[in-house]
């Protein structure tokens, strides 16, 4: 009875044009408008828990393609929109991000991104602005800034310097947050 009720679904899922990017449900706001959820997966056991406080602390290191956004930024909206659709409330979404070795750059003023990467504006800035509004701690490594030559005065507004990406990564998770990230 089961796989009939499940075959049954997908064919009429089918007929009705599911193009297989449709199983997130709408029916709770985003935490950031214009990127995604998680998809749904139908049974799926582990789901985020409204009564949890999530620490997460995202290391974002890698270099990225100068015209594109930096991918964790990415899962980085995807995660907080997955907590957001499950209905994990804002006040126990605890997120940091930490920019440090090549993904320091992301953080930079658009006028030093463009003099370091060949005259391209900083893909990231719109999006680093809509994390912070939903609640993500910005920051970056003092001591990366320091080895590219570079001031605190060059990086984004709402991005805290830090003495460096390794005491905060060690702090942050004494204090309870997960790493995710290299």
């Amino acid at each position: 009875m089961n796989k009939l009720l499940m075959a049954a679904t997908l064919g009429v899922g089918l007929m009705l044009g599911y193009s297989g990017g449709g199983w997130a449900q709408t029916d709770r706001k985003l935490a950031l408008a214009g990127y995604e959820a998680a998809k749904d997966i139908p049974g799926a056991s582990e789901l985020p828990d409204p009564n949890v406080d999530y620490k997460v602390v995202f290391s974002v290191a890698a270099n990225a393609k100068a015209d594109e956004i930096h991918p964790p930024l990415k899962t980085i909206a995807l995660y907080l929109n997955t907590l957001a659709h499950h209905g994990v409330p804002a006040s126990r979404r605890h997120i940091a991000a930490v920019f440090h070795q090549g993904g320091g750059d992301a953080v930079l003023v658009n006028d030093v991104y463009k003099a370091r990467h060949s005259g391209t504006d900083n893909p990231n800035i719109s999006m680093l602005r809509e994390l912070k509004e939903a609640g993500v701690e910005l920051r970056v490594c003092g001591q990366g800034l320091l080895g590219k030559k570079l001031d605190p005065s060059q990086v984004l507004s709402g991005v805290q310097v830090d003495l460096w990406a390794m005491t905060t990564m060690v702090n942050l998770q004494l204090r309870g947050y997960v790493r995710i990230g290299g």
